[in-house]
């Protein structure tokens, strides 16, 4: 083979470029941010133990993991909204699941890249079944493969199968704690070391510690897909008396996580992918993460790109084809990302059920 182009420098499309080259593969990476500091990379992510970590593992980068994760942040509590007492608090057991920070993981792979793998600032414009790529500046070259690993609105996806995805009827809306400890003493002490849930009512606040000290916070909700025509997002005071009224009648020491949070509020209304998204195995393009499997976040979706990824890249590594080893890869991906999706759409109704022993978070 000549070479790989991988669109979209998330998760799994590094953990693919990075077992690419342990293979000597030729890969390059295209990316339209203009660089790896463009913009935060999110909160926390729990690696599992037969789907991150065995990718990690394959990428050789396990031990690099293991020196940046936290146990600790395996803690899951759970609080009455109407009384704020803790009436779940699990402890990290033998089902090990460090957390790490999303930005820590990709600066491990990014790292582990030789230099100028990654082609910064290059949006791709157009990408036909043949394997070419078509971008933003006008040029275009063609590949062996192309790798979507561009995520939820995937441009290759839409080449590959023109499936877009659906809204769920569930929306988040993100905001923050910065310095918990010291800023939010009472607060930090109620979100624990891990992750904490309170919800009744189709509502729900999640807030899960950073290793930065950064208490990352949800407010999550059924509502339809235009419930905030409206609602200016800019305007952080108006966000804020919306959700306190939204979830009125909760305890006053719940909603200081909306009273008192720093900076913004950011709108992430969640879309998935139908069940199954499949597709015939097509010369020159193949889908991994979100791009083939867009689920609920609830703490799979890295760890399945990342296994895609190093599946991927070992196929194509050991294969006497590229067709071949995108049909061994698709064959062993597709039925597992469908089972896992019909797992994560049951695990978000959970997240918003009155069961405060359900910990679909």
């Amino acid at each position: 083979m000549n070479s790989i182009a991988i669109v979209g420098a998330g998760l799994g499309g590094l953990a693919c470029a990075r077992v690419l080259q342990l293979h000597g593969v030729d890969v390059t990476v295209f990316e339209q941010e203009a660089s790896a500091a463009a913009r935060p990379q999110g909160g926390t992510l729990d690696m599992h133990g037969d789907t991150g970590q065995v990718a990690l593992r394959t990428a050789e980068l396990h031990e690099e993991f293991r020196a940046l994760a936290r146990p600790e942040g395996q803690q899951m509590r759970a609080l009455d909204p109407r009384t704020a007492e803790v009436v779940v608090d699990e402890a990290p057991d033998g089902d090990f699941r460090p957390e790490i920070d999303r930005g820590q993981l990709r600066g491990i792979l990014l790292d582990s890249l030789t230099p100028g793998t990654v082609r910064w600032g290059c949006s791709v414009a157009d990408v036909t079944k043949a394997g070419r790529l078509t971008f933003a500046d006008g040029t275009s070259r063609a590949f062996d493969l192309v790798v979507g690993a561009d995520g939820a609105w995937s441009r290759v996806r839409r080449a590959l199968t023109g499936v877009r995805p659906e809204y769920s009827g569930v929306t988040f809306v993100e905001f923050g704690l910065d310095d918990a400890d010291r800023r939010h003493p009472a607060l930090s002490a109620r979100t624990g070391q891990g992750t904490m849930m309170t919800k009744v009512g189709g509502k729900a606040i999640v807030a899960q510690r950073t290793s930065s000290g950064h208490v990352r916070c949800y407010a999550t909700f059924y509502a339809p897909e235009d419930w905030a025509a409206g609602l200016d997002f800019s305007d952080a005071a108006a966000v804020r008396a919306h959700l306190l009224e939204r979830y009125a009648g909760w305890h006053p020491d719940v909603l200081a996580y909306v009273r008192d949070h720093d900076g913004g509020f950011t709108h992430r209304p969640l879309y998935v992918l139908p069940v199954p998204h499949a597709w015939t195995t097509a010369p020159g393009l193949t889908l991994l993460g979100d791009a083939a499997h867009l689920m609920p976040p609830l703490g799979v979706g890295a760890n399945l790109a990342m296994l895609d990824g190093t599946e991927l890249a070992t196929a194509l590594a050991t294969a006497s084809s590229v067709e071949e080893a995108v049909r061994a890869y698709e064959a062993g991906m597709m039925p597992r990302s469908i089972e896992t999706a019909k797992a994560c759409a049951s695990g978000l109704h959970d997240l918003l059920s009155d069961d405060l022993g359900s910990m679909a978070a």
